[in-house]
């Protein structure tokens, strides 16, 4: 039988060569649509699929190569005896490459306010089936879906006359990856506009490879960096980096937390990061002096760690965040003064992102176990002002209220079981990821020293035992923020009236492991 190659694609890289090279090894061409002119145009004779089928294509293109005369030729099976008589009595010739790309149905659903019936007239049915049917087929066809292939296809073709059986499996196995992630994504998506439960019963989820890491969390572990096909507006993944050599496992786990922090203010604010946890959170009436605030919380921590801010990065911020050695820089934008300065530093990564400290949707949170997935809404509920329950005798003044509410917003971003200590818009001492409540409160206070003196708490749970108040009294805390709700409420009630010390619970506590 005559050697058959099936090119059909979106993606028109390269295919001009490819074509060329192959007819050089007699090869013929079956083509269609618009792929079949690119070709016919660069001067090699093309076979339309209506000649192989004897059908015209129909029903506005959706029907072309749903035929035996295609899937005969691509899954009979070359050593079967009873196969190849079948197809000689059928008149239907091997098909021995596919070469295939996929209708755009992601770049159709990423473009504003595409309607559905769009978004269906590009799920692709023919293509999936050539592929998938040249791939179980894989001893006897080669399939392609990546123009990266083609060379490595091409030169054992023409160095052994065929491809050998080994790339064609590599080959199989990269066709079967891509149309389960197309299928997830229409899947996915459909789901959504159809309004279906949240957690469905089978549960598929598909990303890209961004890029290998160096390592994982350790040097002894491998790892990559992923992200979704379509990211939601303000996530991560759509940062651009400006400046220093590429990020590490660690550097994009920590980049993503300070992130997710900083979407609680609205507000200049400025936020470090240090291993996953916050180490200081300043909000000011510019970036300079949220910055400031940010590193004076913890002028020790901050060094070696992640600076997040939610303004244009000037330079007068710039020249002071030089000052210390910081890992990474992110924020929406940098003048360009500001940018020359911080790449002074060789060893800085500079990220911007146009969207930071914005988020239009709410993201499930993963997070694997040994042979499973826990999956969960992200935390972005809040409560309401007139939820909160004033408990104590004294009621905290207005300024208490907004400092209260500072540390409320910053304890929710603290490993559990956390602590937060505030005053001024600023963080002064955090106390994160204890198995006990006390131990984590010690730490906050003992970081914020003499500073605690009028400074207000938070708790990302409720306080079972009045040690927590009989800490804050002795280091001045004047006012309280916790989720109240345990049995022993009223015995931090009274410690709290004993000492004059406001207390406020908001119904709401805020784990985060």
């Amino acid at each position: 039988m005559k050697k058959r190659a099936l090119i059909s694609v979106s993606d028109k890289t390269g295919i001009v060569e490819l074509t060329k090279r192959l007819v050089r090894q007699d090869f013929e061409i079956i083509s269609t649509g618009g792929t079949a002119k690119i070709l016919s145009d660069a001067g090699i004779q093309v076979i339309g699929i209506s000649e192989i089928t004897g059908y015209p294509e129909c029903l506005d293109g959706r029907v072309k190569t749903l035929h035996p005369k295609i899937h005969g030729g691509l899954l009979a099976i070359r050593d079967n005896a009873e196969h190849m008589e079948t197809l000689t009595d059928l008149d239907i010739n091997t098909i021995d490459i596919v070469v295939v790309n996929l209708y755009p149905f992601r770049k159709t659903i990423e473009k504003q306010n595409v309607s559905l019936e769009e978004a269906i007239e590009n799920i692709d049915i023919g293509g999936p089936s050539m592929l998938r049917a040249a791939a179980k087929n894989y001893k006897y066809v080669t399939v392609m879906v990546d123009p990266s292939d083609y060379e490595t296809v091409l030169e054992e073709i023409e160095q052994k006359g065929d491809t050998t059986e080994t790339t064609k499996f590599k080959l199989a196995a990269k066709v079967y990856s891509l149309t389960a992630s197309y299928d997830c994504l229409i899947g996915n998506y459909l789901w959504q506009k159809a309004g279906l439960e949240q957690y469905p019963n089978t549960l598929t989820m598909t990303y890209e490879k961004q890029q290998d890491l160096r390592y994982g969390e350790n040097p002894h572990q491998t790892a990559a960096y992923y992200r979704e096909l379509l990211p939601a507006h303000g996530s991560i993944v759509n940062a651009v980096q400006l400046h220093g050599k590429e990020l590490s496992y660690c550097n994009i786990n920590d980049l993503n937390g300070a992130v997710q922090t900083l979407l609680e203010y609205t507000e200049p604010a400025a936020v470090a990061v240090k291993h996953a946890n916050p180490c200081g959170i300043g909000v000011g009436e510019n970036i300079h002096e949220a910055y400031s605030k940010a590193y004076k919380a913890d002028a020790v921590s901050i060094f070696g760690g992640i600076v997040a801010l939610n303004r244009p990065v000037d330079k007068r911020t710039a020249e002071e965040i030089n000052k210390i050695f910081i890992e990474i820089v992110i924020a929406p934008a940098y003048d360009e003064a500001a940018l020359e300065i911080l790449k002074g530093k060789k060893n800085i990564r500079i990220l911007q992102m146009k969207e930071l400290g914005q988020h239009d949707s709410k993201q499930l949170v993963l997070k694997t176990i040994s042979g499973g997935l826990l999956l969960q809404e992200e935390d972005t509920a809040d409560f309401e002002m007139q939820d909160l329950k004033f408990v104590t005798d004294r009621k905290p003044t207005e300024e208490e209220m907004k400092n209260l509410l500072f540390a409320w917003k910053a304890v929710k971003h603290v490993k559990s079981n956390a602590i937060v200590v505030a005053k001024d818009n600023m963080t002064l001492g955090i106390g994160p990821g204890q198995t006990n409540r006390i131990w984590a409160a010690q730490m906050s206070l003992e970081r914020a020293g003499a500073a605690a003196m009028g400074a207000v708490l938070a708790s990302d749970a409720f306080l079972p035992f009045n040690d927590v108040v009989q800490a804050a009294a002795k280091a001045g805390i004047t006012a309280i923020i916790q989720p109240g709700g345990s049995l022993k409420d009223q015995e931090s009630i009274d410690e709290c009236n004993k000492h004059g010390i406001a207390m406020v619970f908001t119904g709401m506590r805020h784990f985060k492991h």
